[in-house]
């Protein structure tokens, strides 16, 4: 049997009802992933699994200090104590954000799985259990490893770079767009990949060479109608950030107003970047911006292109190198 580190940090996944028809007032953070080899012996048939864990508490309260341990104890889960994969429970809210930095920063090649719930554990239909089973069964199948993090939900394994969240209750909530997911775990109880990412990820990333012991600061601005910039302005002459990551309207575009605040914060020496707000497609660079220096965020949407630039800011604060990460990352 593999050996597999199940680290778990709460979320809905974690969650208890006030019943079984509870779907959306529950408490996050009442199951322990003890409490889940417990409840689903069928855990045991899969693969041997030791349990961490590190918080327990809703994904909203995620912060950048919880990535860091998190990146510390899949590393010593996969370099030092030899398990042969790891599986993070997680909140689905920012699970999304939790999976992309652990993509860019984890330094080996095994299996990395996050995996969530859109039903609490105690809800009927709950998916929290099959979830956390299917998970498993991925980071135990050799198969998955040197695929980066990825993310098991609703029996269909999607890559960390890719995937997003996009309904607020359906279990079908996490898609990747276009480019569609990676495989699935199917009702043969086998995984079955039919892509794999391209983009560079893992043992193949710059970071996940760096000792990282702190985050740049970067704030997300979202734009839209009659947008008039103040926001920009204050991040901009607060002294408190680096960057800044705009949420454009189509293909990355915003108001005038905007584009002078975002002048502005390039000569007060923040870092910009230009991403989109609908969804899916590139952002690339357009003749209108070209008069202030500000990185394209290609695919990535507004909160992965913040975690990307949190991270290129720990090596350069180079426009020109900064482009090149998005567009290898």
């Amino acid at each position: 049997m593999k050996k597999i580190k199940l680290v778990a940090t709460g979320g809905t996944i974690s969650a208890r009802g006030t019943d079984r028809m509870d779907l959306k007032d529950y408490q996050s953070g009442y199951y322990t992933g003890k409490d889940f080899i417990k409840h689903i012996p069928e855990i045991s048939n899969i693969a041997d699994v030791d349990v961490t864990q590190l918080t327990n508490f809703s994904s909203t309260h995620i912060q950048t200090e919880h990535w860091l341990e998190l990146r510390k104890l899949v590393e010593e889960a996969l370099n030092e104590a030899d398990y042969d994969g790891v599986v993070i429970t997680h909140g689905t809210n920012t699970l999304e954000e939790t999976a992309y930095f652990l993509h860019l920063t984890v330094n080996s090649e095994k299996p990395v799985v996050c995996v969530g719930a859109q039903r609490p554990f105690t809800a009927l239909g709950s998916d929290a259990g099959t979830n956390l089973v299917a998970a498993i069964r991925v980071a135990a199948n050799s198969s998955s490893f040197g695929k980066g993090v990825l993310v098991v939900m609703n029996d269909e394994i999607n890559s960390a770079r890719e995937v997003s969240k996009t309904s607020t209750y359906r279990l079908e909530t996490f898609q990747s767009g276009t480019l569609g997911l990676l495989g699935y775990v199917d009702a043969d109880q086998t995984v079955q990949f039919y892509r794999s990412p391209q983009r560079r990820h893992t043992t193949n990333s710059q970071f996940s060479k760096l000792s990282l012991e702190k985050l740049a600061a970067v704030e997300i601005v979202y734009s839209y109608a009659g947008a008039n910039g103040d926001l920009i302005h204050y991040i901009s002459n607060s002294g408190k950030y680096d960057g800044i990551i705009v949420a454009g309207t189509g293909a990355g575009r915003c108001s005038a107003q905007e584009g002078e605040a975002l002048k502005k914060a390039v000569e007060n020496g923040l870092i910009v970047v230009r991403s989109s707000r609908v969804g899916d497609g590139r952002v690339v660079p357009i003749e209108s911006f070209q008069e202030f220096s500000c990185v394209t965020a290609d695919n990535l949407n507004p909160q992965k292109a913040r975690i990307l630039l949190m991270l290129s800011l720990s090596i350069s604060d180079d426009v020109s190198e900064i482009q090149r990460v998005f567009d290898d990352y």
